[in-house]
């Protein structure tokens, strides 16, 4: 296996296991952290203490707030930050990346306001060279068990197949499984809404509805996704694979979800001023929420969860009466 030298550009709970799991593979890695505080504690003490406690960076990983110094050079590019600091964080870094390197995405969302996938957002701040190779990464995977070295299998989109081989056979590792895909929307879509549905998973089990509703609404929510990830053009086998099902099985029942906790505190009857402000972490289902409702409508899709998870998160309807509204909608043929 070859060493390469890899910026890992999001010093979160998952940029920082993925830092770890590069550099345990022999790779050089630079992990940039926004603030510079942070960056020095990580780089003397060896840990991401605030997220991943226990599990110490490898001496292949420099953590610096420098982001120049972090990309300079560097084949590859993993961009971690929340979804809404992409255009930021790596518009910036833009400048500083050799035209041969390869950026892949980590982040999972869409754009509020202009509804775009990050793909689209990619085609806005890269060189189209950089832009048309970049390659998106998703799947079932909790920072926490990809800190300590367990085995987890991932999906690695991108359109540009000898890049996205390049990247699977680079950064595949005996406990990291990386499968490679050209659905780039179909990764994406399943990456960003199942989120959503997570937060409607964890308000069923915060209200004590039980294994039955919780497996209704995630198949239901697989759904929806599909339905709004097809008419984006995505191919609708891509659901039922590891950045589809795969994620949102993870995310709507592991109790290391965000998402999930999220809604857990709104079932048990949390207000959301009151969760955000208790949150380390993002958890992205809260802002794509809101994109997502806005994008089924334009596109003439019905997305009920989506709706329902939006009227509670953002217009503040009370959570019985949204979960009610939804249980009595018209029944209808399971294929529509």
């Amino acid at each position: 296996m070859s060493v390469e030298d890899i910026a890992v550009v999001g010093a979160g709970s998952y940029g920082s296991c993925l830092a770890m799991l590069f550099g345990r593979a022999g790779h050089r890695v630079s992990l940039w952290a926004r603030n510079a505080e942070t960056a020095a504690t990580m780089q003397e003490s060896r840990e991401a203490a605030a997220y991943l406690p226990g599990h110490r960076l490898p001496s292949t990983v420099t953590v610096t707030s420098d982001l120049e110094a972090a990309v300079r050079g560097k084949r590859f590019i993993v961009g971690v930050t929340p979804s809404h600091g992409i255009r930021e964080v790596l518009g910036r870094a833009a400048q500083w990346l050799d035209p041969e390197a390869i950026v892949i995405n980590a982040s999972k969302g869409l754009e509020d306001g202009t509804l775009m996938t990050i793909d689209r957002v990619y085609a806005e701040i890269f060189p189209k060279q950089i832009a048309e190779r970049a390659t998106y990464l998703s799947g079932p995977t909790f920072a926490t068990e990809i800190a300590a070295g367990l085995p987890a299998a991932i999906v690695l989109a991108g359109r540009d197949n000898p890049t996205t081989t390049a990247a699977q056979e680079a950064l595949t590792s005996l406990h990291f499984r990386i499968y490679r895909t050209d659905d780039v929307i179909g990764v994406l879509m399943g990456g960003a809404l199942k989120n959503v549905v997570a937060i409607g998973a964890g308000i069923s089990d915060g209200l004590g509805f039980g294994s039955n509703t919780r497996v209704a609404l995630m198949t239901r929510g697989l759904a929806e996704i599909t339905r709004v990830g097809v008419a984006m053009g995505a191919n609708p086998l891509t659901f039922a694979g590891l950045s589809g099902m795969g994620d949102l099985v993870l995310t709507c029942s592991g109790d290391a979800s965000r998402n999930r906790r999220v809604g857990l505190a709104l079932g048990q009857g949390k207000k959301m001023p009151e969760i955000l402000a208790e949150m380390r972490q993002v958890a992205e289902g809260v802002k794509t929420a809101k994109v997502a409702k806005e994008l089924a409508a334009k596109l003439g899709v019905d997305a009920p969860i989506i709706d329902a998870m939006y009227c509670i998160i953002h217009e503040g309807v009370p959570v019985r009466d949204a979960i009610t509204k939804l249980l009595t909608r018209a029944v209808r043929s399971e294929r529509d």
